[in-house]
């Protein structure tokens, strides 16, 4: 059975509530931390060779060498071997992202390109 509130226990019912929402807004947080903490898991480091990085990337071996060279990618070197890391790749793969949401219109779109077409100035042409 449920019992009837009156208006003077109204702010004792008020600071329960309030109560219960900082331990849920404390609990949230943790959970957040956590996530957080965790972006890196232990899970998704996993090491790899070239050979599984090149099949989890669908990547040629030469161009995997190629952003090695570069730099571009994160490696770890033992002896002749080079190591990656699955987390790293996917942080590789997703910092190469494009915009896909262009925040120009068409009309403004259409205007970069004819702007960025190099036209002969007038006169260039001999007059007959």
């Amino acid at each position: 059975m449920q019992e009837q509130i009156t208006f003077n226990d109204l702010p004792m019912m008020v600071s329960q509530v309030l109560s219960k929402m900082e331990r849920l807004e404390r609990v949230i947080e943790t959970i957040r931390e956590r996530i957080d903490g965790n972006s890196t898991s232990s899970a998704e480091h996993i090491p790899m060779t070239i050979d599984e990085a090149c099949d989890f990337l669908k990547m040629k071996k030469s161009t995997m060498y190629y952003h090695v060279e570069r730099g571009n990618i994160t490696v770890t070197k033992r002896g002749k071997n080079f190591i990656f890391f699955k987390d790293e790749l996917v942080h590789w793969l997703e910092g190469g992202r494009k915009n896909q949401e262009s925040s120009m219109n068409t009309d403004e779109e259409n205007d970069m390109r004819l702007a960025s077409f190099r036209r002969k100035p007038k006169g260039f042409y001999p007059r007959r």
